[in-house]
């Protein structure tokens, strides 16, 4: 066989395949070099088309879904054995197939008799109260009206609570008759509880056909965490004190400002009287308001960060304790816990925050920048998280605060005893029982 340049010469067979694909290749791009101009054309006629067949097919599809909706999965199986059957019996030939058919339709026909008829039902959900701590009861009624003007036959009242539910068969109702079913809402943990919708199903015996509908709205239940009262919070105070002034005038602080010409409705106590004897006119002080001490409390929401999820129960808790105090003391909170925050607001806002809180993976460097961002002006901030936390994360989720910000690491570990020290000037509380608080604040802040 002839070589040259050391390679192997082809054989004519694979030469004269080579041209002809490459000719073929030259012919498709050839063709569609030609037709793009008439593609180009036809596409928007064709999108056109496709968006005025949608619109007029709209109307009956708003008509069948919800006709569709009520087939279970075992209806529209037999749905298409039934199409299936009858395709069998009309282009096979298959006799037996239509009697199979006939007797699927004539069974679908039978249990959509039941979904006949409409309900008009008034339905009223009572939640009471809608807070309450760890283990306090919480009591629900729904009552039930017929207002239709044909008797209710016996019904299906499902109810939603929280991860289960509960369900109550009402009784047959006249027109203008009422029915009133109580239940209980379980509070064992920490949360926020979702009460409701309630609805009601109807269906046939067989279960190929499902009507839910749909007569009250969700209720929320906060359960907020168990808490332990503190003593006054001095942290902070005495920056108040000293006149950190912001740039708000008000009629009344610690820092002065300026003198301004009096208005009506001004207090009189703030008229400077020698200075309005020399200029002939009443003029009053003007003050600047103070900075307000603010608490941020971080909460680590990293699994791995705890021995056990009581342990992060047990930093809600010590959090929320925090919060309601130092509320209480008049200073600005803030609180983060992985996606959930809050910041300056009442005790029940903290607390349903803290209801919120889950145990969902966060990083607390994360949380701690956001908490930084949120409220600039922090006084003192609180880093809650567990024993297997390295130190170095506690530094670095410190680190987003300035450096006059006052800062202490809380570790919740229960196999450890309460605690208090030092490491690089950080000050870290062990905390192992709720109980144990108060007496570690008092040391610690």
């Amino acid at each position: 066989m002839a070589r040259t340049k050391g390679r192997r010469a082809a054989p004519s067979g694979e030469r004269r395949a080579a041209g002809a694909a490459r000719g073929a290749t030259d012919a498709m791009r050839s063709s569609l070099r030609k037709a793009g101009p008439v593609l180009q054309k036809v596409s928007p006629a064709l999108q056109k088309g496709r968006e005025r067949a949608g619109e007029l097919s709209e109307p009956v599809r708003k008509r069948v879904a919800p006709a569709w909706a009520t087939f279970t999965p075992a209806a529209r199986a037999l749905l298409v054995v039934c199409v299936v059957a009858w395709l069998a019996a009309a282009f096979g030939g298959w006799r037996e197939m239509a009697v199979v058919a006939a007797g699927v339709l004539t069974l679908l026909v039978l249990a959509a008799l039941f979904m006949i008829g409409h309900t008009n039902l008034e339905v009223r959900m009572t939640t009471e109260p809608p807070r309450v701590t760890v283990g306090d009861p919480v009591t629900g009624e729904v009552e039930v009206k017929n207002k239709a003007k044909t008797p209710l036959l016996p019904v299906r009242l499902e109810l939603p609570v929280g991860r289960g539910g509960v369900a109550f068969d009402l009784p047959a109702l006249r027109p203008g008759n009422s029915h009133s079913e109580l239940f209980v809402v379980p509070t064992e943990r920490r949360g926020v509880i979702e009460v409701g919708p309630v609805t009601t199903g109807r269906g046939d015996p067989l279960g190929l056909f499902r009507r839910e509908v749909t007569w009250s709205d969700v209720h929320e239940i906060f359960v907020h965490p168990v808490i332990t009262p503190l003593e006054p919070l001095g942290a902070g105070l005495i920056r108040d004190l000293e006149g950190n002034v912001s740039e708000n005038v008000s009629q009344s602080d610690l820092a002065f400002h300026a003198l301004r010409e009096y208005t009506p409705g001004d207090d009189l106590r703030h008229i400077h009287w020698r200075s309005s004897a020399r200029h002939g006119q009443l003029l009053v002080r003007q003050f600047l308001d103070t900075r307000r001490s603010h608490l941020n409390i971080v909460v680590d929401s990293d699994p791995a960060s705890y021995r056990d999820p009581e342990d992060f129960e047990l930093a809600i808790s010590a959090a929320a304790s925090l919060l309601v105090r130092a509320i209480m003391d008049g200073f600005d909170a803030t609180f983060l816990c992985g996606e959930h925050a809050m910041t300056r607001g009442t005790g029940r806002s903290a607390l349903d925050a803290c209801s919120r809180a889950e145990l969902a993976g966060k990083r607390i460097i994360d949380v701690a920048g956001r908490g930084a961002r949120l409220a600039p002006d922090t006084s003192l901030v609180c880093l809650v998280t567990g024993p297997h936390a390295p130190f170095t994360t506690l530094q670095r989720a410190g680190a987003h605060f300035p450096i006059e910000v006052g800062k202490i690491a809380m570790i919740i570990d229960p196999t450890a005893s309460a605690s208090l020290k030092s490491v690089a000037d950080l000050p870290l509380l062990t905390l192992g029982a709720l109980s144990e608080l108060p007496g570690l604040l008092k040391w610690g802040l």
